[in-house]
């Protein structure tokens, strides 16, 4: 559920009163009413981590191991534990950690010979109040002995999961602010934690979180179920400070260096490599299914797919064979998909893409997230509610055929075509009504473009080796203009497919002119 109110939500004082006065109450609205009351003074830069731990390098950084035996609620009989995380390199503010057990708040206090260290001369240098970086959930998903990490928040806002048979990947955030606008992006933390202590038999765990940064404050409580998919019930209140330009709700950051409708950048031996290859988006006007292959662009791109309310978006990592990316140390075929799913009304909006310009695979440059038609004033509070889950591409309960692979080059040259300035696109389509059609049955490729992209011709015929539909089109964008298509397949006027789209922008040239 999305709510919209101007000035301060009275009932969440009434419940943080009512909940406060009671032993054991601890609950979201404690949260919420210590985001009120941040949101309603100026913004303070979080304390940070003495300049030897910023400066270290990433492997040394990985030399600092939080010890196994001291792993929260080990000694409990809940199949949950928890590992924190310590302070350094990329986590330069320490977060306060609390755990609420029988409904008491208590403090996780930090402790030097909670970490193991590089050498004793470094672990001297460590402070005796030095915090901690974040935190990392585990639970037995792949055996009773095993504590398997599914679930880890390090990092401003960032938190990463993973289903039963995924690698880490792609983050979730709490909130996205004027992400790839002019002014810079804002970047507001999580600065304290709240872990409920669950029972023995307990299949999800409670985490409440609080936010702050220089436009807004909030409150987050995330209900937490693994398994061969992470589910995450979100609750959310924001207050903000400040106009904000640009709000993301629900966003996640992923990474695309370059893939199978790119240029494979100069001395790669792997064909791919990335963390998601597409956005998926279902808005709740048309029920219609869009399907967005990601690109690494030479310059920043920012784009808007209309969605109303939408029924669910996410970033997906449709590539999961590992000879797609024959990469045996990151084994990007691993990596989840996420997916949210909006609660109630969210009103008129946008998904919003950000794409920025990278040069390797360390960077995260892509960012999805929903944005309102009209921003939250200053002083106005929203009520955010959303399901994310992590997991396998199918995750999403896509019902329709999809975009399975993208492939794109010259559309002057043998296999391509004969037409100078042109790009051959083919997409192969599989799945949901595909799999049971004829592969001698009349299916028609609908193919629109924009003003600046002209389709000089597009057809549609069965792959037997591959069991696939491909849709082959010759297209050509004018001049130094964007080159835009949308494309689907049909039979007997109803679709089979999502609605494909792509964008080339005119800085890539995968001609190679």
């Amino acid at each position: 559920m999305l709510r919209l109110l101007a000035g301060v939500i009275i009932s969440s004082m009434t419940a943080f009163a009512a909940t406060a006065s009671e032993p054991g109450g601890f609950d979201f609205d404690n949260v919420a009413e210590k985001a009120r009351q941040l949101a309603g003074k100026s913004w303070q830069a979080p304390p940070e981590i003495p300049d030897f731990l910023k400066e270290i390098d990433y492997s040394r950084y990985q030399e600092i191991r939080f010890r196994d035996d001291r792993n929260l609620w080990r000694d409990s009989d809940s199949r949950f534990q928890v590992m924190l995380t310590p302070a350094g390199k990329y986590f330069t503010h320490p977060v306060t950690l609390n755990e609420i057990r029988d409904g008491e708040v208590e403090p996780i206090r930090f402790a030097r010979d909670l970490f193991t260290y590089p050498s004793e001369e470094f672990a001297k240098r460590i402070p005796a109040d030095l915090g901690f970086a974040g935190f990392r959930l585990t639970y037995p998903l792949r055996g009773p002995d095993i504590n398997n990490q599914f679930l880890a928040f390090a990092g401003a806002s960032y938190f990463r999961g993973v289903g039963r048979d995924d690698g880490f990947g792609l983050s979730a955030r709490g909130v996205a602010i004027d992400t790839g606008q002019p002014r810079g992006e804002e970047f507001p933390s999580f600065i304290e934690f709240w872990l409920e202590n669950p029972d023995a038999g307990d299949e999800q765990v409670v985490v409440y979180a609080l936010l702050d940064g220089p436009s807004l404050a909030g409150a987050y409580q995330f209900t937490i179920k693994p398994g061969d998919v992470l589910d995450v019930e979100v609750r959310a209140r924001l207050f903000f400070r400040e106009r904000v330009g640009l709000p993301g709700y629900a966003p996640l950051t992923s990474m695309f260096y370059y893939g199978e409708n790119t240029l494979r950048p100069m001395g790669e031996w792997r064909p791919q490599t990335h963390d998601s290859d597409g956005l998926l988006v279902t808005d709740g006007d048309s029920g219609e299914w869009l399907w967005r292959p990601l690109i690494n662009p030479e310059s920043l791109r920012i784009s808007y797919l209309r969605a109303n309310n939408p029924r669910g978006f996410g970033l997906i990592q449709r590539d999961r064979d590992f000879r797609d990316f024959q990469d045996l140390e990151a084994r990007y075929e691993l990596r989840p998909s996420a997916w949210v799913e909006p609660e109630g009304d969210w009103g008129k909006g946008s998904v919003v893409l950000v794409e920025i310009p990278t040069r390797s695979e360390v960077n995260d440059n892509i960012v999805a997230f929903w944005s309102p038609e009209e921003s939250p004033q200053k002083g106005a509070s929203v009520d955010l509610d959303y399901r994310l889950r992590f997991g396998p591409a199918s995750l999403s309960g896509h019902p329709s055929g999809y975009a399975a692979n993208t492939f794109i080059g010259d559309g002057n040259r043998i296999g391509g075509g004969d037409q100078e300035g042109a790009y051959r696109v083919l997409v192969d389509f599989e799945g949901g009504p595909l799999d049971q059609t004829d592969p001698g049955a009349d299916v028609v490729s609908q193919v629109s473009a924009d003003e600046h992209t002209e389709v000089l011709e597009h057809f549609v015929e069965y792959s037997e080796p591959a069991r696939q539909w491909r849709l082959s089109m010759l297209v050509r964008p004018s001049g130094d203009q964007t080159m835009s298509l949308r494309a689907f397949l049909s039979q007997d006027g109803e679709p089979l497919t999502e609605t494909w789209t792509y964008e080339l922008p005119p800085g890539i040239d995968i001609r190679g002119n």
